[in-house]
């Protein structure tokens, strides 16, 4: 008997359906009814690739190899979820299956995972779609009954395929030809380029930009104090005939320039009376709308400091894990107008819990959940609803988790309740001739307020009363001096908001409602977008701020400066959706768009191939330190720092690495900076190093220092007078030192020498600082340190640095499940594994290493791998 595969884009989903249509019986990795197979996706199981012919590697990306514009794409499975991927094309080629439904998210990404699962799987079955906007078994009942055609969802599978494969292009062709142009001068200077990080990175960098051109301007404010027949209450000064000014964005009502002007109003209201006009309106507040994932990201960001990348990540458990909450990666605001019952069954729930009873029976008792378009309006709905609780009860929740459940919850609860009233009164005294103004607003009805606990406001909203035609007396006048303040810099909740709101950024009007309700990037990919920012060191985040770094400047700088500004721009975005919606409608073909792809591709590509990189212009610094040449100034150009007098220049990358302008500048007046971290090897692999500027011949020049060289029988012994030890060997009870990158015992450097004890200030990319390095020797064991990276897998992890039994020095984990003796061992394990695999990768050339290497000969294998280890984590090049 023939029967169709029912493809869903996740477990939970596929779950839904087989509940709906019932008859279903569970295998392990699928369903199956007299008439389905249904079986599901978890996300993408497939990416696009270019042709092998055209793959390169990292370290040796170059102009000779660009653009990278394929004539098809080839498609791999994506390694996490590859044992799903054969799970589906194991079922599509099963001889009974004769047709399939994609019932993937009813949008354009879910229509792309459901393609290209198809095409990988090499199918030509037919296909019908299931277009879902509510996930109640009537409406996936009532979905079954009206699959759309194979045929009417070409334009949209169109539109997805474009959209990914040009994303790939600009992303690709993009960044390995930035990556080329700054890596001309040597080493390899990863610079990542794409269609929604880079906009979103010129955002920060622009507000960046503006803070730094900030000037603070003086201005004043006149305050009074009045005192009237029942009490004191304050003013402030204000024109009336104040009118905002587009020239001057810093106006306002209540500044004055001029310290004269504002103590003349002091002079002339001083002990003089007022008199007193008042005005009252009524005022109302609605609850905010249901939450988004962006504005979950930006509410739990303000309130908690989780970033972006942890609150989906909570949401996500709290979605698959404890299925508290409905699905979290959503732009939807609104719910099924089909959901009133659902609604009312989750409030039954909520009002099981001792937290929620008040407000869940409140509103079930005032019959408060009916239909109402801010709340139920399918045409707000994308391919998800908005995030609320499900009838699922919580149950063991993290305390992150609880938090967040509970910011959703109570905004699930508060949308219901009506909106909150004020009495906001507006006073105004005139003294003089003068104007001051005072306002009050009160709190009438909390509305939803109950729900957050804010069910009455604090005295101060309160004014004293004024009786008609009351007099009053200024009892107090006084100057304020203030400073204007610069912009904020963003931190994740406001960067979110900006991303999602870029469109409004966009002067043309039709690109402009293309990007309409969509801004930059998704709800489920903007977390990632800042992340891997940060990660590219395009960012920093100090506190809850994101402060771009010299690479980010850099990169604005070079776009700008090659002519191809449209990669940081948002109209970029704005047009693409312009054209894939067109795309979508059949009003566009999808070749006439990949060649408009193509043909910007290649201008990227050529545009960057052809300029001359001393001459890109830019807004460069000129540094406080002189010329250690000279005594002339060094100014900043766009590969160099460079003397304007002689011949002195260092490069603003060395090893890949971008200088911050006071690292530069400790460098001129130390003559050295470091150990620093995140440069980079002609092959792409990361080393840190100490930087020196040493004189030869009359001239200064910059140059790596991996820590001096142990000696050799012929060397001078090292002085370590002046110093002050870190602690006491765990080999020999010599004194330990600082010396260069490393930290060494006494007697390992003296003559001759009589110990061997060497270790790293930085092991796997994890900078070990003195006091750290104290505490091992002391006490035996470090603090857990979390920076490590594998060498072999690139992964972060954490653990303890510990003295072993013969003085060396090794891993702890955190103990878990097995125990803490079970959690060591396997620790020690894994660290003389890992160290074998970094010692084997070491480069030859690296100067630090050759007493290592001559004394790792009389040591045994295994011992050989620990002791090199921290030798390979400090002086790769």
């Amino acid at each position: 008997m023939s029967k169709a595969l029912i493809i869903a884009e996740k477990p939970s989903v596929a779950a839904d359906i087989a509940r709906a249509l019932g008859g279903f019986t569970k295998h392990d990795e699928y369903y199956e009814s007299d008439d389905h197979v249904l079986s599901s996706a978890v996300g993408h199981l497939v990416e696009i690739a270019a042709p092998d012919e055209y793959e390169v590697k990292r370290g040796k990306w170059s102009f000779a190899h660009l653009p990278v514009i394929p004539p098809h794409f080839d498609l791999r499975p994506i390694a996490k979820s590859e044992s799903r991927l054969k799970v589906l094309t194991r079922l599509i080629k099963r001889k009974d299956v004769t047709s399939l439904i994609n019932a993937c998210d009813a949008g354009r990404e879910g229509e792309l995972i459901f393609r290209l699962i198809a095409q990988h799987a090499n199918t030509k079955l037919p296909i019908r779609r299931l277009w879902l906007q509510s996930m109640t078994p009537q409406a996936i009942r009532d979905g079954f009954a009206q699959l759309r055609s194979d045929d009417e969802m070409l334009p949209l599978a169109d539109a997805a395929r474009c959209r990914s494969e040009a994303d790939w292009l600009v992303g690709i062709n993009g960044t390995r030809a930035m990556t080329a142009f700054n890596s001309k001068g040597g080493g390899f200077f990863l610079t990542t380029v794409g269609r929604v990080q880079t906009p979103t990175l010129s955002i920060v960098v622009e507000r960046e930009e503006k803070i730094k051109r900030f000037v603070p301007r003086d201005y004043w404010e006149v305050r009074a104090e009045f005192i009237a027949a029942a009490g004191l209450y304050e003013g402030r000064w204000f024109d009336p005939k104040f009118k905002k000014s587009e020239f001057d964005p810093e106006q306002r009502e209540s500044r004055l320039w001029s310290e004269a002007e504002a103590r003349s109003i002091v002079a002339a209201c001083r002990d003089k009376p007022g008199t007193v006009t008042e005005e009252s309106k009524p005022s109302t507040q609605m609850s905010p709308a249901l939450f988004d994932l962006t504005s979950l990201q930006r509410e739990a960001n303000g309130r908690f400091g989780f970033s972006a990348k942890n609150t989906l990540g909570l949401a996500q458990a709290l979605y698959e894990k404890h299925k508290v909450l409905t699905y979290p990666r959503t732009d939807s605001r609104a719910l099924p107008e089909d959901y009133i019952g659902t609604v009312r069954k989750t409030l039954d729930m909520l009002g099981e819990s001792h937290n929620y009873l008040p407000h869940a029976k409140k509103i079930l008792d005032s019959q408060w959940v009916k239909p109402n378009k801010r709340i139920f309006d399918n045409s707000k709905i994308s391919d998800h609803f908005a995030i609320i609780p499900t009838l699922q009860a919580p149950k063991n929740l993290s305390e992150p988790e609880q938090k967040l459940y509970d910011l959703v919850v109570r905004r699930f609860l508060a949308v219901f309740f009506p909106a909150a009233e004020y009495l906001v009164t507006t006073r105004i005294t005139e003294v003089a001739g003068h104007h001051f103004k005072t306002e009050g607003k009160v709190l009438v009805n909390p509305g939803w307020l109950v729900v957050y606990g804010r069910e009455s406001q604090g005295e101060d909203a309160n004014l004293v009363p004024i009786a008609k035609a009351e007099k009053v007396k200024t009892d107090k006048v006084e100057p304020v001096g203030l400073t204007t303040k610069p912009p904020a810099r963003y931190n994740e909740a406001t960067l979110l908001s900006a991303m999602e709101g870029a469109g409004k950024l966009v002067d043309d009007d039709a690109l402009r409602e293309a990007m309409a309700g969509k801004g930059l990037g998704t709800p489920a990919t903007r977390a990632a977008i800042i992340e891997g920012l940060l990660t590219e060191k395009y960012l920093l985040r100090e506190g809850r701020e994101l402060i771009p770094t010299a690479k980010a400047f850099q990169l604005m700088t070079l776009l700008r400066g090659l002519g191809v500004e449209e990669l940081t721009q948002a109209e970029l975005t704005g047009e693409w959706e312009h054209k894939l919606a067109q795309i979508e409608r059949g009003r566009l073909a999808r070749d006439e768009f990949m060649r408009e792809i193509a043909q910007m591709t290649q201008q990227i590509v050529k545009r960057a191939k052809e300029y001359d990189s001393d001459t890109i212009p830019g807004d460069y610094a000129t540094l406080s330190t002189p010329c250690p040449q000279c005594g002339h100034v060094v100014k900043e150009n766009y590969r160099r720092f460079a003397c304007s007098h002689c011949d002195f220049s260092i490069s603003k990358i060395p090893g890949g690495r971008q200088f911050e302008l006071e690292e530069v500048e400790e460098l001129l007046i130390n003559k050295t900076i470091g150990p620093l971290q995140g440069f980079r090897s002609k092959m792409g692999r990361p080393f840190a190093a100490i930087l020196k500027l040493a004189q030869e011949d009359g001239h200064w020049k910059m140059e790596f220092d991996f820590g001096q060289s142990d000696g050799d029988e012929d060397g001078e012994p090292v002085d370590f007078s002046g110093q002050e030890s870190v602690g006491h060997c765990p080999k020999c009870s010599g004194n330990v030192y600082e010396h260069g990158l490393k930290y060494v015992c006494e007697n390992a450097v003296a003559q001759p020498k009589t110990c061997d004890f060497t270790t790293g200030k930085i092991i796997l990319q994890q900078e070990i600082s003195r006091e750290q390095l104290h505490k091992l020797l002391a006490e035996g064991k470090t603090d857990l340190l979390t920076g490590f990276k594998s060498a072999r897998t690139g992964r972060v992890f954490k653990a303890f640095l510990v003295k072993q039994p013969d003085g060396k020095i090794g891993f702890e984990f955190e103990p878990c499940g097995e125990g803490k003796a079970a959690a060591k061992t396997a620790a020690k394990k894994t660290t003389a594994a890992a160290k074998k695999t970094a010692a084997a990768k070491a480069p030859a050339k690296a100067p630090a290493k050759t007493a290592a290497k001559t004394a790792a000969k009389k040591t045994p294998a295994r011992k050989k791998a620990v002791a090199e280890a921290d030798e390979e984590s400090t002086s790769e090049t």
